[in-house]
């Protein structure tokens, strides 16, 4: 069977993807909690420096950090959603199907970006 017919990746294929998936959604879950836990308990890293500019210092880095803490939880909390849909996809056995070619997503593709929606085809008729 030529790759050119093939509609869909096969059944065994969808469940090497799955798994492959729940371990990223693990690890992206326990990055997320990470993430939450610093910024939750910003500030108690017991850096008792007198000095005022020290102190000034700290602060704004801390702000900084954890604006940048949000914004990396929130792109987590999206990956974990796209991944979430991913499982969806194998489920309906329309994984690895891009949406707008309807061809097969390369499957070495899949395995950098397995919530990939798009062949590199159509990523690159977007430019």
């Amino acid at each position: 069977m030529g790759q050119d017919l093939k509609v869909r990746y096969t059944d065994k294929e969808l469940e090497e993807f799955r798994v492959l998936i729940e371990e990223k959604i693990e690890k992206a879950k326990s990055h997320l909690d990470l993430l939450r836990s610093s910024y939750m308990n910003d500030g108690n890293n017991g850096t008792d420096d007198t000095s005022p500019t020290f102190k000034a210092f700290e602060e704004g880095s801390e702000t900084m950090s954890k604006e940048a803490n949000t914004q990396l939880a929130i792109r987590q909390e999206k990956f974990i959603r796209d991944l979430k849909n991913a499982l969806l996809r194998i489920e309906n056995k329309t994984y690895g199907i891009c949406r707008v070619t309807g061809k097969l997503i390369n499957k070495e593709r899949l395995k950098l970006v397995p919530h990939a929606t798009l062949s590199i085809e159509a990523k690159n008729m977007q430019k």
